[in-house]
């Protein structure tokens, strides 16, 4: 998919990947129980096997949960800033930010299994920023 050239279809289909992604996200996001919380064990199993293996020790369930928290959100960016145009392509990370927010608050609320913290919105604001600085790069690489 180009994301150098504006157009009618070519937005339709963001917009349409968009809502599909918003939809697996509100999935995971309000599932009444954490998601990792099967295989959360077995992960922190290998992980410490891992580390006792010479794998450094920093390399931890926290770190990888981490991890998944920025990936999670990275499509949000793209999508969101491909969708929008140049000039306002930097508000995919705003809206990504605010919508972490609301999926923090939301949990907090409603949801007694879940955590809701200020370590993920900061996680989930960092893989929309990604995702919208990829974007950039792509419209902007030197060999257009």
């Amino acid at each position: 998919m180009n994301l150098t050239v504006p157009g009618t279809q070519r937005r339709r289909r963001l917009a349409g990947l968009f809502l599909l992604y918003i939809g697996i996200l509100a999935l995971i996001a309000f599932w009444p129980s954490p998601v990792d919380a099967g295989p959360a064990g077995t992960l922190r199993a290998i992980l410490a096997a891992l580390n006792g293996h010479g794998m450094p020790g920093w390399i931890n369930y926290t770190l990888v949960e981490s991890v998944a928290n920025v990936a999670l959100f990275v499509p949000f960016g793209v999508l969101a800033a491909a969708y929008l145009s140049d000039r306002f392509a930097w508000l995919a990370a705003v809206v990504g930010m605010a919508a972490s927010c609301a999926i923090e608050a939301g949990q907090h609320l409603f949801l007694p299994a879940r955590y809701a913290t200020v370590h993920d919105v900061l996680a989930n604001s960092l893989g929309a920023a990604l995702g919208t600085l990829v974007v950039y790069a792509v419209r902007n690489r030197k060999d257009r």
